[in-house]
């Protein structure tokens, strides 16, 4: 196993050990102050590490290269993450879960088209695996409650979500290579939190959810932990992974942190661990070791 492959999976388990203290965090702020705060807070951590490594001197790029990174960072930030927490509320965690399963095949078929990255045969026996384990262990059965036209809409709207942001790091992978990564990662952040301050003053709800940070009752020490792992740790080994590893394999190894998370939740959550799950979980692992080769 590659440092790229190493990067993909710690990225996967920084985001489930986030995702599972966000739960814990409760709903004393709301979607998506949560995100912004967060978000902050990894800024804050990125800002700092990128002057100590690597100084003040900026990456020395293209402008064209520049307007990428900008994109990326509020399309794949402020839009995506929007247009994900929509899909939340439309059709719930379960369906929203299921479709965002398409991340991966996103970024490979997207980096087979304008990076010309191909996978070998027995890679795509992995995939499947994979992608058959994460859809055994988030599938959920639903009453016929919701009617056509808000399944289709939330489908729609989370499946732009996952696209945004798998197009935005295919479009990042050629960047990523340069010199000045740690740079390169905080000026994508900066560029997503500053796109969803002008959403909030846009929407004039910058004094609500400055009330509701400041004057609220939070569980402060676990949302700073968490945002640690999501925004700082596992932001940093994501795009280190798509430095150091093909796009295409890095986004298969990212859609293990679902496996974590419900290994995880079940573990300090005390949530339920079904022998369906469970199933998923084995044939996820089994997935990611034959994409490493390990039976090779």
């Amino acid at each position: 196993m590659g440092v790229g492959e190493f990067y993909a999976l710690a990225c996967a388990l920084m985001w489930a050990s986030a995702v599972v203290l966000y739960k814990h965090v409760g709903d004393s702020l709301s979607s998506n102050t949560l995100n912004l705060v967060k978000n902050v807070i990894g800024l804050s951590l990125l800002a700092p590490t990128a002057f100590l490594v690597e100084g003040l001197k900026l990456p020395s790029l293209e402008w064209v290269d520049w307007g990428v990174i900008i994109a990326s960072g509020y399309l794949g930030i402020a839009v995506a993450d929007t247009l994900y927490l929509q899909a939340l509320r439309v059709i719930g965690a379960g369906r929203t879960a299921i479709v965002a399963s398409l991340y991966s095949p996103f970024v490979v078929l997207l980096s087979m088209m304008f990076l010309a990255e191909t996978l070998f045969l027995w890679q795509w026996f992995g995939f499947l695996f994979v992608l058959a384990g994460i859809l055994i262990v988030v599938y959920q059965r639903h009453n016929d409650d919701l009617d056509s036209t808000k399944a289709l809409k939330g489908s729609l709207l989370a499946a732009a979500s996952v696209f945004l942001t798998a197009a935005g790091v295919v479009a990042m992978k050629p960047i990523l290579v340069n010199d000045g990564f740690f740079w390169i990662v905080t000026l994508r952040m900066l560029a997503g939190v500053i796109g969803m301050l002008v959403y909030l003053v846009l929407r004039q709800r910058v004094v609500p959810t400055f009330n509701s940070v400041f004057y609220g009752e939070h569980r402060w020490g676990a949302i700073i932990i968490a945002s640690c792992f999501g925004s700082y740790f596992a932001l940093l080994f994501w795009l280190g992974g798509f430095k150091y590893a093909d796009a295409s394999v890095a986004s298969v190894l990212n859609e293990t942190a679902n496996i974590f998370i419900v290994i995880m939740a079940a573990v300090f959550l005390k949530e339920p661990l079904s022998k369906r799950r469970l199933c998923g979980v084995g044939l996820t692992f089994l997935g990611v070791l034959i994409f490493l080769g390990v039976f090779g």
